[in-house]
């Protein structure tokens, strides 16, 4: 069995300059905090982030937005960083705003192959404009595309050393679709145990996703 566990210095030394990086987490809970203040420290720029959110100034991606270290961001909420504001108001950032239930199915179609879906969801509003449109049944769609990464980087409370993970309560969030849908994927873990130390019902996102592990000090 290859050896998933890897140092902080290992997971972040994968992450370079003008990547796309998709980030798990809801407001933070389920960020993995010690990965991001560990390229914050590396300072590694130009990314494309695609999370949820953008935490807040002093949690979560948020310290990254502080340290400027996205050209774009995907995301579909802003309001708890203040910074992210200033930065897409003042044309620094691209922030592209995104209704949340449409970024979950965006990345659920990145990680199932998929090229994209039809929603009416932003139908005659600015999200819409620049995308194809469609009529079904009587009713407008537009296409929203896939989305994928270069890398994910998601948070678990205890992570096996095969990579099958389980999440505590709403940790869960975007953590088990991003692993689906980006060609690397590093887990920051809680706990680390031995493989069938997490019965089968409750693993939530199998190893065969994870290709990196770090973490287990808690």
């Amino acid at each position: 069995m290859i050896n998933k566990i890897i140092s902080i210095k290992e997971a972040t030394d994968m992450v370079k300059d003008g990547m796309t990086v998709m980030v798990g987490g809801f407001l933070a809970n389920g960020t993995p905090e010690n990965i991001i203040d560990a390229l914050v420290e590396k300072n590694v720029k130009n990314l494309t982030l695609i999370c949820n959110d953008t935490g807040f100034p002093d949690k979560g991606v948020g310290k990254m937005v502080v340290n400027k270290q996205f050209k774009k961001m995907i995301v579909s909420h802003v309001g708890t960083n203040p910074e992210t504001a200033a930065q897409m108001n003042s044309g620094e950032t691209e922030v592209v705003l995104t209704p949340q239930g449409t970024l979950a199915e965006q990345v659920r179609c990145g990680g199932n192959g998929l090229g994209g879906f039809y929603t009416p969801t932003g139908v005659g509003t600015e999200a819409a404009e620049g995308k194809e449109h469609k009529v079904m049944d009587g009713r407008e769609y537009i296409l929203e595309t896939a989305l994928k990464a270069d890398v994910a980087l998601i948070r678990a409370s205890v992570a096996d050393k095969k990579g099958n993970l389980k999440f505590n309560k709403t940790m869960r969030n975007f953590n088990p679709i991003m692993a689906t849908a980006a060609a690397l994927v590093i887990v920051e873990a809680d706990r680390i145990v031995e493989i069938g130390e997490i019965e089968p019902e409750h693993v939530m996102c199998s190893g065969i996703f994870v290709d990196y592990i770090v973490g287990g000090d808690k």
